[in-house]
């Protein structure tokens, strides 16, 4: 916040009445003459005063909220020949001369359907209000610029702060930025065809929209206004006279629609320009209709554009989508992290689900449990809270993948510890090239293969699933979880077979 905020108008504070408000002659609209030539000369002064040649356009507007209504919009907002580049120019961050701010704030002054804030950071402001209001800030006290302008007519008086600096929608969210994983993201998102269109919103109610495919993303992205907005957008396109009949009864929305060429195109309007707008879609291949309010606005996930360096200056925060609420959710998640969670439900396909603070992570069956299991509701169920560790953070396809076994000691290395040793357990199951035997005398237990090579010939013809069978340990590999058995060499240290030997 700049330490001298003077309000500059063209109205006599000793005029105003017992409310504050100004009761004189002067009108609230711009006289194209001498007394808009005496703002610019204040504007001037100030920056003349602070040391400032250069002002950088910040958030940008164009129609819509951006005209007051005390005068009708021009065409080209009163930008026409300002920009070489045209109207995509006028972008956050822009930097142009004083002479270009000049004529900038003139524009704003006559209300010609542009605005914006003009800025050096940390030195200089100029905020054009409503009724002719002009704010100037500067970390200067800029005593020649407050005389010049009073010798010009004008008044100005000290203030706290303009009330039109910028103040974020919300202060405390953190805006996705258009980085690597949001491109990468977006090549994922095309090529599921989860997404077709990228909208370029560079000024309030001023955007491009490019039709996507995983060969133009690159040259789509070299083509963006610098710090703009980005918003991910399905199959929007639909038949025209569907598009049509959709229209709202009254509202702000915005058209889109595109030519038989691929050309796109889009503009803002409301309800008394529906009719207008919708004989132009008579040549349209294709159409459709964005509710311009945010509870009615449905991207996929959406974006703000970074300087070339990476580092995101743009103030603007885009409205956010559940995608751009996970994003953030999962910025706070790191690899090898303990996390606790809720089981919201288990897939027929064996993945369970978890709730862990709103974002759903989920756990594959060989996650569940060192230990053999049927079914993972033998291991889980649904409404338990659960602790787990996060095994990847995946930000292209907001997945998490979570551990249960991880944060359990693993059980194997204890079973190692007992090769040699004999034991007795159930036969779980019979295959053609062995059976299996349960070697732990629990439901869970791990079961171990005797190979038919490792059964006596006596028993492979009598033994049944759930008969007891004594066995020894010959091997247990931990790095494939596997256990050899061998019935043969258990009889040679126990004759008797079943009958004798340690229990499982």
């Amino acid at each position: 916040m700049l330490p001298y905020v003077y309000q500059v108008t063209k109205y006599d504070p000793a005029e105003r009445d017992q409310h504050g408000h100004y009761a004189g002659a002067e009108p609230a609209i711009n006289d194209h003459g001498p007394v808009e030539a005496t703002y610019l000369q204040a504007v001037a002064a100030f920056a003349e005063d602070t040391g400032v040649d250069r002002l950088a356009i910040r958030e940008p507007q164009i129609g819509g909220f951006a005209h007051f209504g005390l005068e009708p919009p021009v065409d080209g907002y009163g930008l026409a020949g300002l920009f070489p580049a045209g109207l995509a120019g006028f972008h956050d961050g822009a930097l142009v001369p004083i002479a270009v701010g000049l004529e900038l704030v003139r524009a704003m002054l006559r209300d010609n359907g542009a605005w914006c804030r003009l800025e050096a950071e940390g030195a200089f402001a100029v905020h054009v209000g409503w009724d002719q209001y002009l704010y100037i800030g500067s970390s200067h006290p800029c005593e020649t610029a407050l005389a010049r302008t009073r010798a010009l007519g004008l008044f100005p008086e000290r203030l706290d702060a303009s009330p039109y600096d910028f103040a974020p929608d919300d202060p405390l969210r953190e805006q996705r930025p258009a980085d690597a994983d949001f491109w990468a993201r977006l090549h994922w998102a095309v090529s599921a065809n989860r997404a077709t269109y990228l909208e370029e919103t560079y000024a309030t109610n001023a955007s491009r929209w490019h039709r996507l495919s995983r060969d133009n993303i690159k040259a789509v992205r070299s083509q963006l206004t610098p710090r703009t907005q980005l918003a991910v957008w399905p199959d929007l396109l639909t038949d025209v006279d569907t598009a049509v009949a959709s229209l709202p009864e009254e509202g702000l929305v915005e058209i889109v629609w595109e030519d038989e060429n691929g050309r796109i195109t889009s503009t803002v309007v409301d309800e008394t320009q529906f009719e207008a707008v919708t004989s132009q879609l008579a040549s349209a291949h294709a159409a459709g209709v964005v509710s311009m309010y945010a509870d009615e606005h449905h991207p996929l996930f959406t974006a703000v554009l970074p300087d070339s360096d990476g580092v995101l200056r743009a103030r603007w925060q885009t409205e956010p989508t559940p995608s751009d609420r996970d994003w953030a959710f999962l910025k706070t998640l790191r690899c090898g992290q303990v996390v606790t969670g809720t089981v919201t439900s288990i897939a027929s396909f064996g993945v369970t689900f978890v709730d862990i603070g709103g974002f759903t992570a989920m756990i594959n069956i060989p996650e569940l449990s060192w230990r053999p299991f049927d079914h993972p509701s033998d291991v889980v169920s649904v409404g338990q809270e659960i602790t787990a560790e996060v095994l990847d953070v995946d930000m292209i396809r907001e997945r998490v993948p979570l551990s249960l076994r991880a944060v359990q000691e693993d059980p194997w290395p204890q079973v190692a510890q007992r090769i040699g040793k004999v034991v007795t357990g159930p036969v779980t199951k019979i295959v053609p090239f062995g059976i299996f035997v349960r070697v732990e005398d629990r439901k869970d237990g791990f079961q171990g293969l005797v190979h038919t090579s490792e059964l006596d010939e006596s028993a492979r013809n009598d033994i049944e699933v759930g008969d007891a069978l004594t066995v020894k340990i010959i091997e247990v590999d931990i790095a494939r979880r596997r256990i050899a058995l061998s019935h043969t060499q258990a009889r040679t240290t126990h004759p008797e077979g079943g009958s004798k030997g340690g229990s499982a």
